[in-house]
């Protein structure tokens, strides 16, 4: 019982579910809204042209109703009148088709949106299955469609009755008008019924739009397992991520190792630090760390130094600033240019006494390292006033 509670969808959408929503095509939409819109825009259309419309409607009538001898004794002008009637008419339709079509666009817009997406066109052969179906037949949310829409049925055809009822004498007396009395006449009558059907479409609107917000929103919601789980896809699994960056480490220390036999020298704080460096001052502009590690790794570097022959240097204010300060595979502070160009020089100065050009150098002159490049010269915080 308390599993089946943990997975009870009681909190709201995250924007992450809520934007993949959208991309999937589940917004909020109201039919209901989208109905009253178009209906309303093809009523004042109808009202705003009323007149042009009763001109054409009764130019069209005594087109229509015309007969001569010619039509009767050859059928096949009968078939090229019913083409311009037909024409003539779609003239009228098309217009009003679009701006409903238009208005409808329009009212799904305003409610959830414009989203553009073909997803919901993909085929899901998952809704094939008819114990499926009737599951989603019974929903909840059928239910409410169903009996909302009954109602809106019975409302408009309640007051389709009353205002016919209430009209009917009306409706007859168009009979024995004169037909461009009749048609005006017509027109009226209709215009008070679209009016009251309007006004019964925009009371559900009223009613639909925020319940159909609603519903979305609770179609949405999300249980706590879910929340987790976005979250664990959005920061990632945090064991796979350890295990990537232990695989980096091991890369780059492993092309770091490779990188200790071209160095030029290694600077080592005897025991804890060790960083390689290499210079070529026809494509660097300053010496480049090629190598750097602390305690076994610093070991490592200085016994792959020393079995490739390349020199390795005790200098531990110099090792220490160059770990703390100099990254990998970049080029040397510039602070430090002038304290690893003693010791450059003094590389070049042994090999050159060891191949017999010169004599043997002197000890390692005092570097010029700048105190506050050394960490372990840097006062402890809260105690710099006492220090100086």
């Amino acid at each position: 019982m308390a599993e089946q509670n943990s997975q009870d969808r009681n909190l709201p959408a995250s924007q992450r579910k809520l934007s993949k929503a959208r991309e999937e095509g589940q917004v909020a939409r109201s039919r209901d809204f989208g109905h009253f819109v178009a209906i309303a825009a093809c009523g004042a259309m109808l009202v705003t042209l009323a007149p042009l419309l009763a001109d054409w409607l009764q130019q069209t009538l005594m087109l229509g109703l015309r007969f001569d001898g010619a039509a009767i004794r050859n059928p096949g002008l009968m078939g090229e009148r019913l083409l311009e009637l037909t024409i003539r008419l779609m003239w009228v339709v098309v217009p009003f088709g679009a701006v409903m079509m238009a208005a409808a666009l329009a009212g799904g817009i305003a409610i959830g949106g414009w989203n553009w997406t073909l997803q919901p066109l993909a085929p899901k052969f998952g809704k094939l299955n008819p114990l499926t179906g009737i599951a989603g037949l019974l929903s909840k949310d059928k239910l409410i469609d169903a009996l909302k829409g009954s109602a809106l049925a019975l409302i408009l055809g309640a007051i389709g009755a009353l205002y016919l009822k209430n009209h009917v004498e009306e409706f007859a007396g168009v009979l024995a008008m004169p037909l461009p009395a009749a048609i005006r006449q017509l027109s009226s009558s209709l215009a008070g019924g679209l009016g009251l059907l309007l006004l019964a479409l925009a009371a559900f609107a009223l009613i639909d739009v925020p319940l159909q917000r609603h519903h979305h929103a609770q179609r949405l919601k999300m249980s706590h397992q879910e929340l987790k789980q976005e979250h664990k896809e959005l920061e990632g699994n945090q064991e796979i991520k350890a295990k990537l960056r232990a695989r980096m480490r091991e890369m780059t220390k492993r092309r770091m190792l490779a990188a200790v036999p071209q160095a030029d020298l290694v600077v080592m704080n005897p025991t804890h630090y060790a960083v390689a460096l290499k210079y070529d001052d026809a494509k660097m502009g300053a010496p480049r760390v090629v190598a750097k590690g602390a305690d076994l790794l610093a070991m490592k570097i200085r016994d792959l130094a020393t079995g490739a022959q390349v020199p390795v240097l005790q200098a531990p204010v110099l090792a220490r600033a160059l770990y703390a300060h100099a990254e990998l595979d970049r080029e040397i502070p510039a602070a430090l240019f002038a304290a690893v160009a003693q010791v450059l020089a003094y590389v070049y100065q042994l090999r050159a006494a060891l191949a017999g050009r010169v004599a043997m150098p002197s000890a390692l002159p005092e570097l010029n390292v700048p105190a506050d490049l050394d960490p372990h010269n840097k006062p402890v915080d809260g105690l710099e006033e006492f220090a100086e």
